[in-house]
């Protein structure tokens, strides 16, 4: 049953429907048999995978760059997604856009009872806490009861960074957790150690394996510092793509002719250059 909503203003309200209905028209053209696009008959969910997290993923740069415009296309993309998918599941009676719109207004309205019902949250932090006691509720009544299950859950569902954070919160929420971050520093150490013997004495699966305990231990670090590890690690690799850049450009020669200490003095000479622009 839907709860009483504030309408949208009407004009605002028939454009977005007419523009969402025209996509879905769109859309569902691209997959008729009779007359529809190779290219998008030929697509199951499965190998539209990798375009949900591309799309995803080009959503995020695109706000963290700041670009309007770039953040409306991005946008649309993934919603391309999500019509496209939704499309694909209505052709076999699964569920269509429809349910998809529908099941998620539904949740939204249940864990937002200070919003739709008689419950009171005055500040985000108890928005935090009930929302996450009626998530537990309604995945206890899945079957998704033990801590084990949540854990697994989000080693499948996210990527693996993220995963990651959410497995180790989650599992030092529950107390499995080091005293200092001492002691996760002597973990690091600990596991740098074992992928450095398994490098020289062991097989390729277990040096792959150690190379990942070494990850998993670093991120580590990064949840004791209050480090978000994706967006450090994606501001390094813009960061190294600016300083590339400089470098290719001062290069006077192509850069497979210059040896490695001439590419070193002008990878410094581009930090340089960056590290001023910086500070005027």
């Amino acid at each position: 049953m839907l709860a009483t909503l504030s309408p949208m203003t009407p004009n605002l309200q028939s454009k977005t429907l007419e523009a969402l209905q025209h996509l879905i028209d769109v859309v569902a053209q691209l997959r008729d048999p009779a007359g529809g696009c190779p290219w998008d008959l030929a697509q199951t969910p499965e190998s539209l995978t990798p375009y949900v997290l591309e799309e995803a993923y080009e959503v995020v740069d695109a706000i963290q760059q700041g670009d309007r415009e770039h953040i409306a296309e991005e946008l649309g993309d993934l919603l391309l997604q999500v019509v496209l998918q939704s499309q694909i599941f209505s052709e076999t009676d699964t569920f269509d856009l429809g349910d998809v719109a529908q099941g998620i207004a539904e949740k939204l309205i249940r864990r937002h009872p200070h919003v739709f019902g008689d419950d009171q949250a005055a500040t985000p932090e108890e928005v935090h806490v009930n929302w996450e006691a009626i998530k537990a509720t309604e995945k206890g009544a899945q079957g998704d009861v033990t801590l084990t299950a949540k854990l697994a859950r989000y080693g499948r569902t996210l990527p693996p960074m993220t995963a990651t954070m959410k497995i180790s919160k989650k599992a030092a929420k529950a107390g499995f957790e080091w005293e200092t971050l001492d002691g996760v520093w002597e973990k690091v150490e600990e596991e740098l150690g074992e992928f450095r013997h398994a490098l020289d004495h062991e097989s390729a699966e277990n040096q792959a394996a150690e190379f990942g305990d070494v990850l998993f231990s670093l991120m580590q670090v990064a949840r004791w510092c209050d480090i978000d590890p994706v967006a450090a690690l994606q501001g390094t690799n813009r960061r190294f793509v600016q300083r590339f850049g400089l470098l290719e450009q001062a290069a006077e020669k192509p850069l497979d002719d210059h040896s490695i200490e001439e590419l070193e003095a002008l990878w410094q000479r581009a930090k340089r250059v960056i590290a001023r622009e910086e500070k005027s």
